[in-house]
C-alpha cells in the first residue's frame, strides 16, 4: 500500500513540476520503470507485400509509466488515457506471437497542451495529429530513447516499425499558428492570410495548413521528419493527408527519402478515398510505395450483409490487381477514421470472420486495428478509439474491458495461413463460383494455387469445382479447419456451412513461409 502511495504522489509531482515549467517545455526525468522482454520472435517480412501491419494509437494501448501522464482522465471519451511507448513495447510479445510483422503507431510530436471544444465535449490531441513542435516529442508518448528502444526491441523481433508523420497541418493554436511570423508558416484563414479552396491550400477541418510549397518550411518538416527516422532507425512512414500536399513536395521527400534513409523506407499514404485508380498519380510518379483502400471496407460489409450480386464483388477483388507494378494496396476493416467493421456489423461475430478471411486472402497489405482481433467493437468517432480491452489481465488503460480469445486464435491462425502461403499474398486472382451466395476464387502466383471459398448465406452451400492442375497427384486440405477434403473424379467437392469460408490447399509441401 505504501509503495502505492509513493508511486501516486510521485507521478502528481512529476505533473505538477510539468505544468510549472509550461506543459512539456521541460523534459520530466526518465521513468524508472522498465519493460521486461521476452523476446518472442518471428521469421520477418521477405518485402512489404507479404507484411501484416498492426495499428496502434498509443495513448489507448498500455499505460507503464505513471510519471507521464499529464493531463489524463481515462472516463472521457475525448481525453488522453495514458497509453505509452513502454508500455507498447512491454506488450510486443502480444503482437509478435500473434505474427504481426510491422507496426504502424501515431504521430508522436509534441502536441499542443490545450482541448479543442467544439465536439460537445473536451477533446485532446492524444491521436498525436494535432503538432505544437515538430522538433521535440510528446513526453506523454515517451522520450527519443523510448522510441529508440521500442525500434530496437521490436526490430529483435522481427517486426518493422512504421511512424505516421503529417506533413500538411499543425494543431489548433499550436506554436506555429501563433508565433509573430505564422503567416509565413501557415495558412490560418484569418484576415490577409486566407485558407484555399483546393486540396492543397485548403485548411483541413480548420487546422492551420502549413505552406509547404515555401522552400524554407519544405526543408524544415522533412528535415524534423527524416531526421528522427534517421536517429531511430525507422523502416519507414505512414504519411497523413497526402492529396492536401502537392505532388511536387511528394517527389522532393521520395527523392530525399532514398538520399538520406536508403531505398528500402517504405512510405504508406492516405488518400482519402483511394483505390487501385485514385491512388495512381501518386504510384506513376513513384511518390508512394503503397497508399490505403478506402474501397475494401464497404465492398466487403456490403457482401457479406447479401447486399449486391457475388458476380460484382468478384469483379471487385479482380479489379484491385490492376494496382500499378510495384506499388501495393493496404486493406482495413477499421480505422481512427471511420466506425469499424464490427460496429457495423451490428457486433456479427460470424460475419465480421468472413470480412477478416476476405481481408487476409486479398492482394494487398491487411492492416489490423487495435483490438478488433479480439473483438474490440469500438462504434462511431470517438468511439472507434475506445481503449485496447485487457479484461482480467493489470493492465490500464483497458483493464476490465472484454476481450475475445477466441477471436485472437482466430487471427492468428488466418496470418498463419496468409503467411505459409504465398499464392495469398501474391497471386493473380481467379473466380470459380459467383453464382447464389457462395463465392469460390484461386489466387495463383506460379508456384502454388490456394482455392477460397466464401458462403455468405443463411444455409450451408455445395458445389463441385474441377481441380486444381497444381494440385494433381496429392490431396487437398482445408487449411481453416485443418482437415482433408473429399476429392471425386478430378472435382474438388466445396461444401460451406452457413456464413462461414474455407482455404483449400494442396496437402504436401504446405505453401512457403515468407
Amino acid at each position: 500500500m505504501g509503495c502505492m502511495k509513493a508511486t501516486v504522489f510521485k507521478s502528481m509531482l512529476m505533473a505538477l513540476t510539468w505544468m510549472l515549467l509550461g506543459g512539456g517545455c521541460a523534459t520530466p526525468p526518465a521513468p524508472q520503470t522498465q519493460a521486461t522482454e521476452s523476446f518472442v520472435s518471428i521469421k520477418p517480412q521477405q518485402g512489404w507485400a507479404d507484411a501484416i501491419l498492426y495499428f496502434v494509437l498509443i495513448d489507448r494501448y498500455v499505460d507503464l509509466d505513471l510519471t507521464n501522464d499529464y493531463q489524463v482522465d481515462r472516463a472521457g471519451k475525448g481525453t488522453f488515457h495514458g497509453g505509452d511507448l513502454p508500455g507498447l513495447q512491454a506488450h510486443l510479445d502480444e503482437l509478435a506471437d500473434l505474427g504481426v510483422t510491422a507496426i504502424w503507431i501515431n504521430p508522436v510530436v509534441k502536441n499542443i497542451d490545450h482541448y479543442v471544444d467544439e465536439v460537445g465535449f473536451p477533446d485532446w490531441a492524444y491521436h498525436g495529429y494535432w503538432a505544437d513542435d515538430f522538433t521535440r516529442l510528446d513526453r506523454r508518448f515517451g522520450t527519443e530513447q523510448e522510441l529508440r528502444e521500442f525500434v530496437t526491441a521490436a526490430h529483435r523481433r522481427g517486426i518493422k516499425v512504421l511512424l505516421d508523420v503529417v506533413y500538411n497541418h499543425a494543431g489548433y493554436g499550436s506554436s506555429y499558428a501563433t508565433r509573430p511570423d505564422a503567416d509565413r508558416w501557415v495558412r490560418t484563414g484569418r484576415k490577409g492570410n486566407p485558407c484555399g479552396e483546393d486540396d492543397v491550400t485548403m485548411c483541413v477541418a480548420g487546422l492551420p495548413d502549413f505552406k509547404t510549397e515555401d522552400p524554407y518550411v519544405a526543408d524544415y518538416l522533412m528535415h524534423a521528419h527524416l531526421g528522427r527516422a534517421k536517429r531511430m532507425a525507422l523502416d519507414g512512414f505512414r504519411l497523413d493527408t497526402v492529396k492536401h500536399v502537392s505532388h511536387a513536395f511528394w517527389q522532393q521527400h521520395r527523392r530525399r527519402c532514398r538520399q538520406e534513409l536508403g531505398g528500402d523506407f517504405f512510405l504508406l499514404g492516405e488518400v482519402w478515398g483511394g483505390d487501385e485508380e485514385v491512388l495512381d498519380p501518386w504510384f506513376e510518379n513513384d511518390e508512394l510505395d503503397a497508399g490505403f483502400d478506402f474501397s475494401f471496407q464497404g465492398n466487403v460489409l456490403s457482401f457479406v450483409q447479401g447486399r449486391g450480386r457475388t458476380i460484382a464483388f468478384s469483379r471487385y477483388l479482380e479489379r484491385r490487381h490492376r494496382v500499378r507494378t510495384g506499388h501495393l494496396l493496404a486493406q482495413f476493416l477499421s480505422s481512427h477514421d471511420v466506425p469499424g467493421a464490427l460496429y457495423q456489423l451490428k457486433g456479427n461475430k460470424d460475419l465480421f470472420k468472413l470480412c477478416a478471411v476476405l481481408q487476409f486472402a486479398s492482394l494487398g497489405i491487411p492492416v489490423i486495428y487495435y483490438g478488433e482481433e479480439v473483438g474490440r467493437l469500438g462504434g462511431a468517432w470517438p468511439d472507434n478509439r475506445s481503449d485496447m480491452p485487457w479484461n482480467g489481465r493489470d493492465i490500464l488503460p483497458g483493464k476490465g474491458l472484454p476481450r475475445d480469445e477466441d477471436m485472437r486464435s482466430f487471427y492468428k491462425h488466418l496470418i498463419s495461413i496468409r503467411r505459409g502461403h504465398s499464392a495469398l499474398r501474391h497471386g493473380a486472382y481467379r473466380a470459380l463460383a459467383t453464382e447464389g451466395d457462395l463465392l469460390v476464387y484461386a489466387r495463383d502466383d506460379g508456384k502454388e494455387t490456394v482455392v477460397v471459398a466464401v458462403n455468405r448465406g443463411s444455409s450451408a452451400a455445395t458445389m463441385s469445382v474441377p481441380l486444381q492442375s497444381a494440385w494433381k497427384g496429392g490431396g487437398v486440405r482445408d487449411a481453416l479447419c485443418d482437415s482433408m477434403v473429399s476429392v471425386e473424379e478430378g472435382n474438388l467437392q466445396v461444401n460451406v456451412p452457413a456464413r462461414q469460408a474455407r482455404i483449400y490447399v494442396w496437402d504436401q509441401g504446405g505453401g512457403d513461409q515468407p
